[in-house]
């Protein structure tokens, strides 16, 4: 059986100290050999020069490195110019999503849908890029139905995309019949699941609401029970969540990529684990 790929995100630090909190942690979490680290994009395109100096910072440590480029807020000259960047960096792979319309901001811009940033990459940078998309086990919050969800899918594979990462979740079955799914569609590229460590109950509700991942009630009632015993709470989330990998490791998922939240502790938990 071929080894997992491991992968880790980052968002990008707002401060000189969370940079270089970010640099400890990338220290830490390069001892688990991960196939690259990612790194996010601010609603709007709020944090692209700090993505920018984010991803040049990783890549100057010798470490693969993928920059999220999102639809939101972008034209197809900023665009093409953060490609010409990442191509003369040396950077190899792309994480191309919709992104999300920040409060206030009328127009996504001049991409409406992750596909069609996927066909521009494709037709500016040729196979230069491996290019990484999302997915949704559960399904995208703002999808018709299961079914569309689904076909919007197999649109960004049909673009050119190469894997595509989902979003976090805690039920291995979702994950599981959504790749059926797929295969039934035709869609035979490698499927990573997301995985949110569980550090703090309150922050994972608050992101959990926003996304449209399901906490499974037995779940949220036991984390609610903990109230403000953190070691509980987290002791706990490394349990479920180790459990949920193996689940889904055993099931054929092709690796793991970890939300991290510029945290390594957990990740690093979770792995040693799964003798990863």
């Amino acid at each position: 059986m071929p080894k997992p790929i491991i992968s880790f995100e980052f968002f990008p630090p707002q401060t000189p100290e969370g940079m270089e909190k970010l640099t400890t942690v990338r220290n830490q979490l390069c001892q688990l050999r991960p196939e690259f680290f990612s790194v996010t994009f601010g609603a709007g395109g709020s944090t692209q020069e700090r993505t920018l100096q984010t991803v040049r910072q990783i890549h100057q440590e010798g470490f693969a490195v993928a920059p999220h480029l999102s639809c939101v807020g972008s034209t197809r000259d900023n665009i093409r110019e953060l490609l010409q960047t990442y191509q003369q960096l040396g950077v190899r792979r792309i994480v191309a999503l919709r992104g999300d319309l920040p409060s206030g901001m009328a127009s996504i811009g001049e991409f409406q849908y992750a596909n069609e940033l996927v066909s521009f990459i494709r037709a500016q940078t040729g196979e230069h890029f491996h290019i990484e998309v999302a997915a949704y086990p559960e399904f995208h919050p703002q999808a018709k139905s299961a079914h569309d969800d689904l076909l919007n899918f197999k649109r960004k594979v049909v673009a050119g995309a190469d894997s595509a990462i989902t979003q976090y979740f805690y039920n291995a079955d979702s994950y599981f019949y959504f790749v059926d799914a797929c295969r039934k569609l035709g869609v035979t590229i490698p499927i990573v699941p997301g995985i949110m460590p569980i550090v703090k109950f309150s922050q994972l509700a608050r992101f959990s609401d926003a996304c449209g991942a399901e906490i499974p009630r037995w779940m949220r009632k036991t984390l609610e029970g903990y109230g403000d015993d953190s070691t509980s709470v987290q002791n706990f989330g490394l349990d479920v969540v180790t459990q949920l990998c193996e689940k889904l490791l055993a099931g054929g998922a092709p690796g793991l990529h970890f939300y991290t939240l510029n945290q390594s502790g957990s990740s690093i938990e979770i792995c040693k684990r799964l003798a990863l």
